[in-house]
């Protein structure tokens, strides 16, 4: 082995500090804010407290994801203009510190506007929160690529990332419908909790840019290689390792996120109890605070392929235990929700520690010599190729995900003929719609994480990078 070759090694098997690592971690604990509750709370504000039209509601929530189809991969491409030019990624990261302010004024709708016109000004701000949302996401989720770093140690890194976006997501999940009202929300009730918030995703944004340089400064970071940008779109599109773990977690965001749009329905027209719906988000969420070491040591053991799919076929499993609704007992019921929650916990870590395997595997096919052993070029040696244009890929996936789960879950309820209404009112839902609740809610996430599933076999990567570490 030669001397450059020992050194890479080394590269490889170096052991990121915790310090940094909380850092860039604590990051995410805004972000899951974002992710949270715009999916866990807005088409129920749209149809139960601004009197939108299930089928108009899903659409204001679809139409501003179709953008981020094109904006992501652009924002992956000027990110990688800024590694090029700057030696880093900062100047987005601070443009997407904004999005607190886009936040707090998606539920801040004026008193006089509902139906039509409350989901053209909830559509515009949304807009302008997926924009700043990808211009901070981007970037930060390039950092383990960026990182000459080996496999098991980007799935360590993005362990830590999901422990603290999973307290994001439960502090949001539980404390944003309490500070909207409980059972009794109101507009005033979202538009302090659109405010309170937004206050802690800035804070939580701005550490983890610092926490990302720090990382930066703990492991040297890799210099593109002088191939991004729309280049490397077109190398990320025909990669297709890449595709099939890509459509695979359109399958799995667009599960997840239909479920979480579905919780406030189950909870008050299945479950007869809108207080649940605090219940059911902490039994989601709160398992993978104990269980994402648990995967992280399952990774380990049998490598992120198979534990990704063991992760997929629970979260299917819970789901049709779900479909039964109330005759199968609440304590089942919840025993079912958090069941998806382990299963959850896999598919946001694992998935997202296989996404810079991929951007390894294609930097090493398209700059490192053939003489060059594989272990040496999987410290990504002659800088990583188009990184951020992968994730800006990979986050337009999710963001798109985030769009299809509502939607699908709002033409259910359109279906059935759900009865939209206004804060105060409570109209007599008809038995298709209550059956669209339930199964909405139950058998179409189990059919689409079956397909999730079908989707991950195809991804072949897994056994190769495993050895290369």
């Amino acid at each position: 082995m030669t001397g450059l070759d020992r050194r890479l090694v080394a590269a490889t098997d170096a052991t990121l500090p915790r310090g940094p690592l909380a850092g860039f971690a604590a990051g995410s604990l805004g972000m899951g804010v974002w992710v949270t509750v715009p999916g866990l709370l807005l088409l129920y504000f749209l149809t139960d407290l601004l009197a939108v039209e299930p089928w108009l509601a899903g659409l204001a929530l679809l139409l501003p994801k179709i953008a981020d189809v094109l904006l992501h991969p652009w924002i992956g491409h000027r990110a990688d203009v800024e590694q090029t030019r700057r030696g880093d990624r900062r100047r987005l990261l601070l443009l997407g510190c904004a999005l607190p302010l886009a936040f707090a004024a998606l539920f801040a709708v004026p008193g006089g506007l509902t139906g039509a016109s409350a989901a053209a000004w909830v559509a515009v701000f949304f807009v302008a929160g997926n924009l700043l949302f990808a211009a901070y996401q981007v970037p930060y989720l390039a950092t383990p690529a960026d990182l000459r770093i080996g496999y098991h140690e980007r799935t360590r890194l993005m362990a830590f990332r999901m422990v603290v976006l999973t307290l994001g997501i439960l502090a949001a999940g539980l404390v944003a419908p309490l500070l909207t009202g409980g059972d009794a929300a109101t507009r005033g009730g979202y538009q302090r909790m659109g405010m309170v918030l937004a206050v802690g995703m800035l804070l939580a944004m701005l550490v983890g840019v610092a926490g990302i340089a720090r990382l930066r400064g703990s492991a040297a970071a890799t210099t593109p290689a002088g191939h991004s940008g729309w280049r490397a779109l077109r190398t990320a599109l025909r990669d297709k390792q890449f595709r099939w773990l890509v459509a695979a977690y359109l399958a799995m965001s667009t599960t997840t996120h239909l479920v979480l749009a579905g919780v406030p329905y189950y909870a008050e027209y299945e479950l007869r109890a809108p207080g649940l719906t605090t219940v059911l988000v902490a039994a989601f969420v709160a398992p993978a605070l104990l269980v994402t070491p648990v995967w992280l040591g399952v990774a380990r053991r049998v490598g992120k392929q198979r534990a990704l799919l063991a992760a997929q076929g629970a979260f299917a499993v819970g789901s049709l235990v779900l479909a039964v609704g109330r005759p199968a007992g609440l304590p089942v019921l919840i025993g079912a929700v958090a069941v998806l929650g382990v299963a959850f916990a896999g598919m946001q870590l694992l998935p997202f520690s296989m996404l810079p395997d991929v951007i390894r595997a294609a930097n090493t096919t398209a700059t490192e010599p053939a003489a060059i052993t594989t272990t040496a070029a999987d410290t990504g040696a002659g800088g990583t190729i188009g990184a951020g244009t992968y994730t800006g890929v990979w986050t337009a996936t999710e963001a798109t995900g985030a769009a299809l789960g509502p939607y699908a879950y709002a033409l259910c309820l359109a279906v059935g003929g759900f009865v939209a209404s206004t804060a105060g009112e409570s109209p007599v839902q008809p038995d298709a719609a209550l059956a669209a609740v339930r199964y909405g809610f139950g058998l179409l996430p189990a059919v689409a994480m079956l397909a999730a599933l079908l989707l991950q076999r195809r991804y072949t990567l897994d056994a190769t990078a495993r050895a290369a570490s």
